[in-house]
């Protein structure tokens, strides 16, 4: 399924919805089914200051707690920007959730007040599976359907 059919799904799917545990558990499912290289496909929500816990998710177990100190979701939650690791071992203080991943995509989730909500996290078996045209899809859709979440 290409992305703009995908975008037309997801927007029908959430639309008037602003629950942002129920948005995630769609998007969660849908961009599991439509991405062919995402073996794990979910949303760690931020809970505390500087902590992250497990969301709604596709795919084998996730870790459940993440400080924003640890790992790449950690560091995306902490800077506020897209990680986009090609190679996992080699990013510095990598959590190793699943020992088969091999390249993760992980870009935050605001609402449309600028509130972090949390981070969208793809993992791959696959060697840097995630590009530009991933995130140049996700990010405005991730935008567009937290805009009124709460």
């Amino acid at each position: 399924m290409d992305h703009a059919t995908a975008t037309r799904e997801i927007l029908a799917l959430t639309h008037g919805e602003t629950d942002a545990v129920a948005l995630m558990a769609t998007l969660a499912c849908e961009i599991h089914r439509v991405h062919p290289l995402s073996d794990w496909t979910g949303f760690y929500r931020v809970v505390a200051p500087d902590l992250l816990k497990i969301g709604p998710y596709q795919g084998g177990h996730g870790c459940l707690v993440i400080p924003f100190s640890r790992g790449v979701c950690g560091a995306c939650a902490r800077t506020g920007e897209i990680q986009n690791v090609p190679d996992v071992e080699a990013f510095p203080g990598h959590i190793a959730c699943s020992s088969s991943t091999r390249s993760e995509l992980v870009i935050p989730v605001r609402n449309g007040a600028g509130v972090l909500l949390g981070v969208l996290d793809l993992d791959s078996d696959t060697p840097a599976a995630f590009t530009r045209v991933d995130e140049d899809w996700l990010v405005p859709l991730l935008a567009r359907v937290f805009r009124e979440a709460i």
